[in-house]
Parts: C-alpha cells; structure tokens; sequence
C-alpha cells in the first residue's frame, strides 16, 4: 500500500510539473514577489497532494523568530521535501542552488523564473562573488535568501560540512541568519521511493547577528543550533 501511495504521488505530482511550468511562463512580467507567489502555489498543491496520498503532513515550531524583513535562512538538507515547504513556510525568497538545475526541461523553466542564485560549483571564488552580489540584490528588493550549506542531502543522524557561501552573504551584507532544523528524511527518503507516513516536524531558531561578524563565527553558531536541534528531532519524531 505504500508503495501504491508513493506512485501516485509521484506520478501527479510530476505530470504537474509539465502544466504549471508552462503556466508560469506567463508570469515573467509580474514583479518578482507576486511571481514568486504564483510560482510557489505548486509547492502548496504538492505539499497538499503529499498530505492525501502519502499521509505526510507537517508542523513548524518557532516562527516567532522570524525577523520582520529580509533574512537568510540556513536550512539543514535532508530531502526533496524542504524544497516545497520553504516555499510555504517563509516570505518570499530565492534559492542558492548549482546552475545545472535550470537545465531540466519544465522544471527548471519555473525555477528559473524565480531569480535564483544559480552558481557554477566548479569555482569556489567566483561563486562566492555571485552569492554576494545577487544575494545582496535579492534582499534589498525585499526577499529572502535560502541556503542548504550542506550542500547536499544527509540521510538521517549524518551531517556535512557546511559551506561558507551563506555566512559569506550575511558577513558582507549584515543581513540576520536564520537556522532551520527538520526531520523530512525519516519520511521522504534522500534516495528511497517509499515514503513513510507521519509528521514532519521544522524548528526555526533563534535569530543569529551577523552583522561585525565573521563567516566562520557565523557558520559555527548556525551548525552548532541545528545539530542540536536535529538531536532533539531524530530522538523524537512521530509516526
């Protein structure tokens, strides 16, 4: 049976994929945060869809602590599922990602319309400066910066190292980081088909200051919080 599920799940979601990326087409004149609004309505249908077939919902502690304006957000990277659910859970945003995904046919159409920081990974200093440049953009327009400084997805109980690219941004734009924590992966596996049913639990933390800071000091207290966090999260998730 949850196998079934799983399959439906995909296969709707992903037929979906091919409709709303050429509906988003027709959004490249609307500015960037009602684009980003309609955009992100996919994101909600697969979190939707996700719920029904699979019977995976969702609950988010600590919203209290997000800043009224802009900020960036360094999210632990467990799953696919994080993906859908920044787009519900925070303002209006963008992405740091490697530039390959604005390559896939549909998909990486409606991601490109998002103005992503699209980096090329095989230049360490040349990415640093695209960060910086475009992430300082995107905020002073009013949106936020998402990175996954782990760069890739961890299975559960596992962490990597964290990039510098996001504290970069907020030791040179001063702009607060704030650290996320989440358990997707006991659910929707890195690399499983099948998908367990059960709530996901996201714990947003407390705002970290970069400003006068520096990338290393920034990065530690940001990993510090969410291996603590993800600690809490693995020993007690639901079923």
């Amino acid at each position: 049976m949850l196998f079934l599920r799983s399959l439906l799940f995909n296969l709707v979601l992903w037929s979906s994929v091919t409709i709303f990326s050429l509906l988003t087409l027709f959004s490249f004149p609307v500015p960037p945060i009602p684009r980003f609004r309609f955009i992100s309505q996919w994101a909600r249908f697969g979190l939707w869809w996700l719920k029904v077939t699979c019977r995976i919902g969702f609950q988010v502690e600590g919203q209290e602590n997000l800043p009224p304006g802009p900020a960036i957000v360094l999210c632990k990277h467990q799953s696919s599922w994080e993906t859908l659910a920044t787009q519900v859970i925070f303002p209006a945003h963008v992405w740091v990602l490697k530039r390959e995904l604005l390559w896939l046919p549909f998909f990486g159409w409606g991601l490109a319309l998002t103005q992503p920081i699209a980096i090329d990974r095989g230049s360490i200093r040349k990415g640093l400066k695209q960060i910086v440049e475009q992430g300082r953009q995107r905020l002073q327009t009013g949106r936020w910066v998402v990175v996954f400084p782990e760069g890739t997805r961890m299975a559960p109980r596992q962490h990597g190292r964290f990039g510098v690219g996001g504290a970069y941004l907020a030791s040179e734009t001063g702009y607060p980081v704030v650290p996320v924590a989440h358990n997707a992966g006991r659910y929707w596996p890195r690399r499983g088909f099948i998908k367990q049913p059960g709530t996901i639990r996201v714990m947003i933390g407390p705002v970290i200051d970069s400003r006068g800071r520096k990338p290393d000091e920034i990065n530690q207290s940001a990993e510090e919080w969410i291996k603590s966090a993800m600690a809490m999260l693995e020993d007690n998730y639901s079923v």
